[in-house]
């Protein structure tokens, strides 16, 4: 068979095109690491003297994980009164509670000495709530133009940067001092067309055409928003001369912010008068890259070079693993049909275990249903993050749109529930031999099992959260709703994809399964001792992107290197699939033919490193994290990740396993 040199040119040019497509594709996503993201909103422009409304959100605190209102806390109150934002569904199972504020700024108009407000005295039960807020190392997150306020500290010789500022110190005194003086700055930048600006985003803040106001097109400059900082400060505030004031006068004196002294102590029963200065600062910094302030992550060479070296040394040890595997098989296999018959039953006897248990391995594993439904299970999950990850990777989920990552995963996990369904039935049809009778309450099962044991984690969190009166907790309202997603949408899609599994062919076995099951010879060491161990190379492929995702999750870091973490998770399948697929090997060729769960398990083990490796972030990383809530909410949810983790990993173990066992036994000559 040959091609023509015209065939041969076009296959070239069709390959040179592939080639560059992959090249221009893994570019994209490596670039995601630094931050590059498609348009994902229009920025917007203000015309001198426009009003910039300064919002808030929830309080948070590394030290307890318990989200808080805003206004929980004797702050000052909007004069037109509290009203909530608009937030999807991804920001309200964050916990986020975006808020009014009573800041008020005009664009490009600096302000000094502004009043806010003067709380007249603090009762009893503020005064002893402001002091645990305090003790407990709460942060005020306030917003402006969807940026997050950013603070900048020195230790030593380096600069240090964080979202939002704290409500207050404790002195060394064990007084109590609370920061009601903020210094805002306010990065602008000025709109650079009269007409149609195109600009490309990197944080999925920009868009493709930006319209210019009609204001605009007069010939009055807009200006974009890039930048918000502050400064925290406490200041001593005469009581005499702000009781006449009102919200947004000028404060009688000169107001000097020092933010390495403290000023304003808590007291009960004493008034605590709250003011602002803004400053509007021309900036150099463009919309799109308004996000990088917050991107840049500390060390970021060295995060790189160590994915890199641990995507390469996971990369090498698995193919090796395979190619020896394979050369393994392939070796028996030929030697296996040169043989006659009488020296092939020699053979079996003496060399080979794998082929003794050839009317053994695939007798239906014991709770064959409940198997299914968590390869079901196991197949939506990983649906779901893959899709998610690569999604995000593009930069359609990026950290300037909250929530949008959480609800994205709500989403496909929604709309996977047919694959799982049409997995766990065609798997269930086939270890059944054909017969489809069951199909229904096996889909039940699947839509019901990993979202049961989510429900009841979740449920049991959420009853400490309501207890803590936290904005973490999920309003009744928002239980409602996703129990409808789940009844109304993920079951009648699993039962969908259900039905099409009972109506496809089932998967026959090239070998028929004898009546009586043979003896498993006894093994010198446990068989479970072997998959548990396995677990330890799937988690080598990932515990440094573990770490960086633990640490986005609990100490308030923006995560958004999905281009790497894509990459991670598409090796981990790879090891996943290998390490269980040697282990099978290993299993069969000592004549162990009960393959089914430990294939599954030699992947899925994985989820009890990870499940340690939290424990470990816990004591060493979050030794700070305070009381026996914030504990049980940390444990709570990582065993809900692990689990979700163990599903995946073990489904592309199975499944791996599966059809190496069904090409290997189909390759056998047998009478």
């Amino acid at each position: 068979m040959g091609f023509t040199s015209g065939s041969s040119a076009g296959m070239r040019s069709s390959f040179g095109s592939f080639f560059w497509f992959l090249v221009f594709f893994c570019a994209a996503f490596l670039r995601s690491g630094e931050g590059f993201y498609l348009p994902g909103s229009y920025p917007h422009q203000y015309i001198v003297g426009s009003d910039l409304s300064v919002k808030v959100n929830s309080l948070t605190s590394i030290e307890t994980e318990i989200p808080f209102r805003y206004y929980s806390l004797p702050f000052c109150r909007p004069r037109e009164g509290i009203k909530d934002s608009a937030e999807n569904l991804g920001e309200l199972l964050m916990g986020d509670r975006i808020e009014n504020s009573p800041y008020l700024f005009k664009m490009f108009t600096n302000e000094t000495n502004v009043f806010v407000c003067q709380m007249n005295s603090l009762s009893t039960d503020d005064f002893n709530l402001l002091k645990k807020r305090i003790d407990e190392m709460y942060q005020v997150n306030v917003i402006l133009e969807n940026l997050p306020a950013i603070r900048y500290t020195k230790k030593d010789d380096f600069v240090l940067r964080w979202t939002g500022y704290p409500i207050g110190v404790k002195a060394s005194n064990n007084a109590y001092y609370v920061f009601n003086h903020l210094k805002f700055n306010v990065l602008v930048h000025k709109y650079e067309e009269t007409n149609v600006a195109r600009v490309v985003g990197s944080t999925g803040d920009a868009a493709d055409v930006i319209q210019t106001s009609e204001k605009s097109r007069s010939g009055k400059a807009g200006w974009m928003v890039v930048g918000f900082e502050v400064v925290p400060c406490s200041v001593l505030h005469n009581p005499e001369k702000t009781k006449n004031l009102k919200m947004y006068d000028k404060y009688p004196a000169k107001i000097q912010c020092d933010p390495t002294t403290v000023a304003m102590k808590v007291n009960e029963n004493q008034p605590i008068a709250f003011t602002y200065e803004v400053t509007f600062i021309e900036s150099d910094i463009k919309w799109p890259s308004r996000w990088d302030a917050y991107l840049k992550m500390e060390g970021a060479k060295v995060h790189w070079f160590s994915i890199l070296n641990s995507l390469m040394v996971i990369a090498f040890l698995a193919g090796i693993v395979l190619v020896i595997l394979l050369r393994t098989v392939r070796r028996d296999l030929n030697r296996y049909e040169e043989l006659d018959k009488e020296s092939q039953a020699q053979m079996n006897e003496e060399l080979s275990g794998w082929k003794l248990v050839v009317g053994d391995v695939f007798r239906a594993p014991s709770h064959p249903m409940l198997l299914c439904v968590m390869v079901g299970d196991g197949v939506q999950i990983l649906g779901m993050a893959v899709v998610t990850i690569f999604f995000a990777a593009l930069g359609f989920m990026s950290p300037a749109s909250r929530g949008t990552l959480v609800t994205g995963m709500l989403f496909f996990y929604l709309i996977l529930g047919i694959a799982a369904g049409y997995v766990a039935v065609r798997m269930w049809k086939t270890i059944k031999g054909g017969d489809h009778s069951g199909w229904v309450a096996v889909s039940w099962r699947v839509a019901c099992f990993f979202p049961g044991i989510a429900f009841l984690i979740l449920t049991t969190l959420n009853f400490l959260l309501w207890g803590s009166h936290s904005t973490g907790a999920i309003p009744i309202s928002l239980f409602i709703v996703l129990l409808l997603l789940w009844f109304c949408i993920s079951l009648p899609l699993t039962l969908a994809g259900g039905f099409l599994g009972a109506k496809a062919s089932h998967i026959e076995f090239p070998v028929r399964t004898n009546q009586i099951p043979r003896e498993i010879p006894q093994q010198k060491y446990p068989s479970w001792l072997l998959v548990i161990g396995a677990g330890t190379l799937p988690f080598g492929t990932l515990f440094i992107e573990l770490f960086f995702i633990m640490s986005s999750l609990w100490m308030g870091r923006v995560y958004y290197v999905f281009g790497f973490l894509l990459i991670v998770m598409i090796l981990l399948v790879v090891v996943c699939a290998e390490v269980s697929l040697v282990l099978t090997y290993m299993h069969l060729c000592v004549e162990d033919w009960q393959w089914w769960w430990k294939s599954f398990f030699s992947s899925g083990s994985v989820a009890i490193y990870i499940f340690l490796y939290s424990i470990n972030y816990l004591i060493f990383d979050l030794k700070s994290l305070s009381g026996p809530v914030s504990a049980t909410l940390y444990l709570g949810y990582s065993l809900f990740m692990v689990t979700a983790i163990m599903l995946a990993t073990g489904t592309v173990g199975f499944i791996s396993s599966f059809c190496f066992v069904h090409y290997l036994f189909s390759s056998v000559k047998l009478d």
